[in-house]
């Protein structure tokens, strides 16, 4: 067990402290036969899933009204980078609710900040 631990070390890298309910934009590698570029998905992280470099999460937003859903590795190669946009305040480790949301029902309520976190 502690080699397995040991193996996987190697294949984390540093990553944002996100949370469930956070909105976040992930920059993905794509490749398009011998062309490859970076593309953004910008949404809400509804749920977070497993350990180690087998974590993933999965990102929710919609896109010309319909609902787009994207599980992502968190260590995967082909993630360039992952940036907070704004912190979310949730009370449930899954969102799935929200698939059956329209409009502002569908909306994560913001996180408020302390006063030490406004004088910055």
């Amino acid at each position: 067990m502690n080699a397995i631990k040991v193996v996987e070390e190697a294949y984390k890298k540093e990553m944002p402290n996100f949370r469930v309910g956070d909105t976040i934009s992930v920059n993905m590698k794509i490749k398009e036969g011998d062309k490859e570029r970076v593309q953004a998905f910008t949404g809400v992280v509804i749920g977070r899933k497993g350990d180690g470099t087998r974590e993933t999460f999965m990102v929710r937003k919609i896109s010309y009204g319909v609902g787009v859903e994207k599980i992502f590795p968190l260590y995967s190669p082909l993630i360039e980078s992952i940036k907070v946009v704004k912190e979310g305040r949730v009370r449930r480790a899954k969102l799935y609710y929200l698939r059956g949301k329209k409009g502002k029902a569908a909306k994560v309520k913001e996180k408020a900040f302390t006063v030490a976190q406004q004088q910055k």
